[in-house]
């Protein structure tokens, strides 16, 4: 007889015993371990960090979720990160009241505003599993908010039953007007070609806020439905412009916002044509314009927040030619790491145009989760001779923020005459407060470095403004300080690098409190505006009045020191309402050559009905006055001519009045 034993290898003889056993059971599982790591890993998509896909269309590839669905779902191939843009088909629900886009047209009753029907067949957005989504709310007339309407896409059998629901001034967001967790009712729901419910939700009746004209960002998050599953929001052509938390900006979202409404623009008394003011340019719809700068050859630059070819942005420029005014768009974001939403511009020493823009890397977290950081760049008009005078210029990134001690959403404010160039950002920096950086250009880019992060402590935090000093040192407004209500702030090289010194902290009293931008004259000394109420009927700067709301604040350098100086304390008879208290805002300044100064003005009545809008002196003389809260910023050349941008007002038509370009 043969043993079976002795044709072995002498290797796996050995194995019998316990420690080579072990050994070979080792090596035999360590392929297959490696195997399984290596397709876990390559299996995994973008959104590996959350169960729950940004989008419907991911889920409705995804194993666990097109079991559930209705219909077969579409292959990978077709997934939302690969399948090309579709044509928008308007989808209608057969119960939805509103299965119409209003784009201009008539409101219903209790609307302010309609972003366009339910879609239900291109795709939609993931709003809990911690997305939250952010969409565009242009109000063209003050209104109180009340209830909400907007398309969801969920498995079948599902109902919503919750959202957060909250309304900012910028996505993700800025200043909090809004946010509660609101109730929801499901109707009209009707299968789409994907196996998902599209439906009609509903709230009850909430008290929301009172919101001037603007634009604001509506955002949802932390959806809830019976079973527990995503609940994803309905995508439509627009016209809003949305951001999704963890993807950027995305198509428009479709929802719809009750309430009650003020007087309509065309009720407005928008300022006609009065003592030399004339309207230059009247605005497309929502195109959000942030303010004009003016280049040595007296052309106005601006950016458009929501304007351009892809809704993204615009850049613009308004130049006389033979006495007449002529508008020229100059570039159209796109998004993404080109930017968008631009924000104010500047002119560079060679002509060139400067500023930022949302968009860049999404390395940062903001208060509604991961966002993306913004991005600084340049536009230029084009290398070669252009055949025509339409010719559009060319945009280059100069540097994406990165997050972390980065400074990040920023803006710039001046070049130096080395061509370096500054700005301020309310985020980031070493203590995540706000930080003072500077853009060098170097071979092949341009280089950036943290001149001063905020504490948050006496320095204060979240800058509002920079401006670069005739001596050479940069001056700016932050928030906080010492008394909590805001400071100026100085900085100054020192070993290098750059030191900060308080010049002046703000106590609430007869000085106000949260400064705004700053503008210097001549002889060094620093001007600004500050307010006088914190919120509520009356205010008032402690030991002036409860009818005063603002004052023009001058600082004066004394040796090693600096002087506050009250240039002017505003009431609230300066923008008439009939003498009724109200709450009023000084929110721009500017100076011409010979040293004057002007300041805007806008506010409401208590009851949010009655508006004012003015233009001013420092002295209080009103030079433009009407009843529309419109003027928000302002600029000036050097023979005292003043321009500036509005959201609303134009006299283009009657019926949409989206905002202008005006000259006094």
């Amino acid at each position: 007889m043969h043993s079976s034993a002795g044709s072995h290898h002498p290797f796996f003889v050995s194995s019998f015993s316990p420690a080579n056993l072990a050994l070979i059971i080792v090596f035999t599982l360590l392929p297959l371990i490696f195997l399984f790591l290596f397709m876990t890993i390559t299996a995994q998509p973008a959104f590996a960090q959350n169960s729950v896909p940004p989008t419907a269309r991911q889920a409705a590839t995804m194993p666990q979720f097109a079991s559930r669905l209705a219909h077969p779902a579409p292959t990978q191939a077709a997934s939302r990160m690969h399948y090309p843009a579709q044509p928008r088909a308007s989808y209608k629900n057969p119960l939805d009241p509103r299965g119409r886009a209003h784009r201009g047209g008539p409101l219903d009753a209790n609307e302010i505003y309609d972003n366009g029907p339910i879609n239900g067949t291109t795709d939609a957005w993931t709003i809990n599993f911690g997305f939250v989504v952010s969409d565009t709310l242009p109000i063209s007339n003050n209104g109180t908010i009340n209830g909400l309407t907007f398309g969801a896409w969920l498995f079948e059998g599902d109902v919503l039953q919750t959202v957060e629901v909250s309304i900012t001034s910028a996505e993700f967001g800025g200043t909090t007007y809004f946010d509660q967790v609101v109730s929801f009712t499901q109707s009209g729901c009707s299968a789409n070609q994907y196996g998902f419910n599209v439906c009609t939700e509903t709230s009850g009746n909430f008290t929301g806020p009172n919101l001037a004209a603007g634009t604001y960002w509506v955002n949802l998050s932390n959806a809830v439905v019976n079973n527990g599953d995503p609940v994803y929001w309905d995508e439509n052509s627009g016209p809003s412009m949305a951001s999704e938390n963890s993807v950027g900006t995305i198509p428009s979202e479709a929802f719809t916002v009750e309430g009650t409404a003020g007087p309509p623009p065309s009720d407005y008394a928008c300022p006609a044509p009065q003592n030399g003011f004339h309207d230059l340019h009247d605005f497309d719809a929502n195109a959000a314009p942030t303010g004009v700068v003016l280049d040595a050859a007296g052309n106005l630059y601006g950016a458009l927040q929501a304007g351009g070819s892809y809704g993204a942005g615009l850049l613009y420029q308004l130049g006389q030619r033979a006495g007449r005014w002529f508008f020229h768009s100059l570039y159209s974001f796109v998004g993404g790491s080109n930017g968008n939403s631009p924000n104010s511009v500047i002119v560079g020493p060679q002509g060139n145009l400067y500023g930022a823009a949302s968009g860049g890397i999404q390395a940062c977290h903001g208060p509604y989760g991961p966002t993306y950081c913004g991005v600084i760049y340049e536009a230029q008009p084009p290398a070669n001779v252009c055949p025509s005078a339409l010719c559009g210029w060319n945009e280059t990134t100069l540097y994406q923020f990165t997050g972390g001690t980065d400074a990040w959403g920023g803006s710039v404010s001046a070049f130096d005459a080395a061509g370096n160039l500054y700005g301020i950002s309310p985020y980031g920096g070493a203590y995540q407060v706000g930080a003072v950086f500077e853009l060098t250009p170097s071979s092949g880019g341009w280089t950036e470095k943290i001149l001063y992060s905020f504490t948050g402590q006496n320095d204060g935090r979240a800058p509002a403004s920079l401006l670069l000093g005739h001596d050479g040192n940069l001056y700016g407004t932050a928030e906080g300080g010492l008394y909590g209500l805001g400071v100026v702030f100085q900085l100054v090289p020192s070993g290098g690098g750059w030191a900060e010194n308080v010049i002046y902290a703000f106590t609430g009293g007869t000085d106000g409190r949260g400064p705004g931008s700053l503008i210097q004259n001549s002889q060094g000394n620093l001007f600004g505006l500050a307010v006088c109420y914190a919120g509520g009927l009356g205010g008032g700067c402690t030991g002036i009045g409860p009818n005063y709301v603002g004052v023009i604040f001058g600082l004066t350098q004394s040796g090693d020191g600096w002087v506050f100086n009250l240039i002017h304390v505003f009431t609230s008879l300066e923008c008439p309402l009939n003498g009724l208290h109200h709450f009023v805002t000084y929110s721009a300044l500017a100076m011409d050559a010979a040293g004057n100064l002007y300041a805007t003005a806008g506010g409401a009545s208590v009851d949010g009905q009655l508006w004012c809008g003015s233009v001013v002196t420092a002295g209080g003389f009103p030079l433009v006055t009407g009843t529309a809260n419109i003027f928000d910023n302002l600029t000036s050349d050097a023979s005292g001519t003043l321009y500036g941008t509005t959201g609303t007002c134009g006299f283009g038509t009657l019926s949409r009045r989206d905002g202008m370009l005006w000259q006094y």
